[in-house]
């Protein structure tokens, strides 16, 4: 798993479309004048897309159901979402817990309020909500009588709290499908792979390294499923593979894929999107993991907001000789790491000034006190000249790494800063939740306020110029900096050394300058190929690009996105910086879902939806050849109505693959699902037992009973 490739830039795209669909960052330049903070919170809901605004008033409404204030949440409804109040089924069953929650409170005047909902709103709805809401009503009743601490009274269960948890959950689900208002696709891509992920290790009997994350990320409480309105069962029947696609995506029963195809009136990807987000997500842990892995990637700042708003690292600069209170270039080095600023507003200011050595350029960018300078970067564009240092000298090491930092700090400059994720109640601010502490509602999905050590920042931009430097195709400055950074790293990592040392020849091939790349592949290329004779292959098709010097084949199709990542978790490690758990997450998931299907011996029909398929597309880390032929690719990924078997099948134990059948065996789809049916077997089962008798399933029907 830990070797599973992950394309690293599909998921950041993932990553930040959901951290924006969810209101968690803003932009850290500094753009337009200060706002107050009223204003910018304004202005940060009104950009939001409408989806985010639903989605908000769902959570508003389950909240208030969750805390029993079952009169907010029908103001909400009636406000956003009137036909909901139209459908009698609905209104009832909130009308019946309107009713109970004021018994709950126990006061003569709440008692009272619970007839009078009983006489004017109870007692109408039961007559033509639906056939047993009588009798449902009529039960109801007993709460007069019976305590609500009474565990064994015949009404204990309309007593239980868990029954505002049921009816949140239904109007969430009912909501979420009628307002168009799904999760980011990121949050249910998520659910899907770690669902596969639990469902494979389980029928493999394997334990999962992951586990200690998926359980308390995918929760095993669902929503229930949305009822579909009766009219809706006049549809005319579902076609069996889609019934079939759906079940076992999300695991559930034919009877309750057939009901959301049913509400969903047959679309099958709706369906499939209702019952996704039916399953619910730690919210507070998953936009942790989320934030990690943006700081990690440089998609965030990598500190948080504090209460004023400023936030300064000190940079400390040895000073040979001051001149006037000014940096010479005669007469001083810098070490410099990170810096970053805010304004009291909350805005980040990074950027970044041209040093060329010159007094009169430095004179207004850095001022001295004593032996530590405060620096502030100012917006140009980064020049090659930044290290102040003296004329002739020879330069230490960190001004070395300087330089590396100093590659990315114009990508700092484009960071986004994390704003956590708003209070559910901040959208309507009237609404209250009956003696409901509303900061304690909210206290489980903040986020904690981890800001970073000194240390830990200087480590991060470390990592992250490195990796901007490998991203960019500049293997030989990447080498250069490791290699004053760390003298051993590329003894324990050739693999990524022979990489980068690629980059660098297929750029030399690409401009034409075929003697400097001979000399990259003889100094470095060959004695690492020497070495490690596992790469000796690759090194004869790195050496092919000679013949041809095309620059769109050689730079564009070398996956230097996946390179840049590789080395970025190889050096993070070694400064003491694990990869983000979500990485993790990936890595498994995506492999558990490529051996299910496997097991399945079919194509998964939602991985495009999900973009799980983007995830999965990473360039071959060498230049075996750049246009591969699709067409095997093809034939397994054509119409639903048909499956190819494999030659062999692995054992569960993992021993050696049993033959089955000679050649690939084209399988009808109606066929494997009647054997299946009717054999309650798996699927894989299925397509063996088809395979030995030709594709007919009556043939193996009547086999099995003979």
């Amino acid at each position: 798993m830990e070797s599973t490739p992950v394309n690293w830039e599909a998921l950041d795209a993932l990553i930040l479309e959901f951290a924006k669909s969810e209101n968690l960052i803003e932009d850290s330049i500094v753009s337009s004048p200060p706002s107050s903070p009223s204003s910018s919170s304004t202005s940060s809901v009104s950009l939001s897309s409408s989806s985010y605004h639903s989605r908000l008033i769902i959570r508003q409404i389950r909240r208030s159901l969750e805390y029993g204030d079952i009169d907010a949440a029908i103001d909400l409804l009636r406000a956003h979402a009137p036909f909901i109040l139209d459908d009698h089924r609905l209104l009832f069953r909130l009308q019946k817990q309107k009713f109970i929650e004021l018994l709950r409170r126990g006061t003569t005047e709440d008692r009272k309020s619970a007839i009078n909902c009983l006489r004017t709103a109870l007692a109408p709805c039961a007559l033509d909500a639906y056939p047993e809401a009588y009798e449902e009503f009529k039960h109801v009743l007993l709460t007069f009588i019976y305590d609500k601490d009474d565990p064994t009274s015949p009404v204990a269960i309309e007593w239980a709290e868990r029954r505002r948890f049921e009816i949140a959950g239904l109007m969430s689900s009912v909501l979420r499908a009628h307002l168009h208002a799904y999760d980011p696709v990121f949050a249910m891509t998520l659910r899907y792979l770690i669902s596969i992920h639990k469902e494979f290790c389980f029928h493999q009997g394997v334990p999962s390294p992951i586990s200690d994350l998926t359980d308390r990320l995918l929760l095993e409480e669902r929503d229930p499923p949305a009822t579909p309105q009766e009219s809706l069962y006049e549809a005319p029947p579902f076609d069996e593979v889609d019934i079939q696609a759906l079940a076992h995506a999300v695991k559930i029963t034919r009877q309750g894929a057939v009901d959301s195809l049913r509400f969903a009136r047959g679309d099958l990807f709706q369906a499939f999107q209702n019952e996704l987000c039916q399953m619910r997500l730690d919210v507070s842990m998953l936009d942790e993991l989320v934030r990690e892995y943006c700081v990690y990637r440089g998609i965030v700042d990598s500190g948080l907001s504090t209460p004023s708003g400023t936030q300064t690292i000190s940079i400390p600069i040895k000073v040979d000789k001051p001149e006037s209170g000014c940096c010479s270039s005669r007469n001083c080095s810098l070490e410099m790491d990170c810096s970053i600023s805010k304004n009291s507003d909350g805005e980040t200011s990074v950027s970044n000034t041209i040093m060329d050595g010159s007094p009169e350029n430095n004179t207004d960018v850095i001022s001295i006190q004593g032996a530590d300078v405060e620096l502030r970067f100012t917006g140009g564009p980064t020049g090659s000249n930044e290290d102040c240092s003296t004329s002739g000298s020879h330069q230490p090491e960190s001004s070395r790494v300087l330089r590396s930092r100093s590659h990315g700090s114009g990508e700092r400059n484009k960071r986004k800063r994390w704003r956590e994720r708003q209070d559910d109640f901040c959208y309507n601010p009237e609404i209250s939740l009956g003696g409901c502490n509303k900061r304690e509602l909210n206290s489980s999905t903040l986020i904690p306020s981890t800001i970073m050590s000194r240390e830990q920042q200087e480590n991060y931009e470390i990592v992250l110029g490195m990796k901007e430097l490998a991203g960019k195709g500049m293997a030989a400055e990447a080498v250069e900096e490791i290699n004053a950074m760390d003298a051993d790293f590329f003894v324990q990592n050739p693999m990524l050394l022979f990489q980068l040392k690629q980059v660098e020849f297929l750029k030399l091939v690409s401009c034409g300058d075929h003697s400097g790349a001979l000399r990259v592949a003889c100094a470095h290329l060959g004695p690492l190929a020497a070495s490690h004779p596992a790469l000796l292959k690759p090194l004869k098709e790195t050496l092919l690009a000679l013949l041809q010097p095309n620059e769109d084949v050689l730079v564009k199709g070398f996956p230097l996105h996946t390179l840049a990542t590789s080395l970025q978790v190889a050096i993070g490690r070694r400064l003491g910086i694990e990869e983000p758990q979500l990485m993790k997450i990936l890595r498994a998931t995506l492999h558990t879902h490529n051996e299910w299907f496997k097991l399945q011996m079919c194509k998964d029909r939602f991985e495009s939806l999900l973009r799980i398929d983007l995830l999965k597309e990473v360039y071959t880390p060498f230049l075996a050849t750049v246009a591969m032929s699709k067409s095997h690719a093809d034939s397994t990924q054509g119409s639903s109505q048909i499956t190819i078997s494999s030659n062999a099948r692995v054992s569960e134990d993992g021993s050696s693959p049993n033959q089955v059948s000679s050649a690939d065996f084209v399988c009808d789809e109606n066929a494997i699902l009647k054997v299946m049916e009717f054999l309650a077997l798996p699927r894989a089962d299925a397509i063996h037992l088809l395979a030995q008798y030709n594709g007919n399933a009556e043939t193996v029907i009547q086999q099995i009973f003979a």
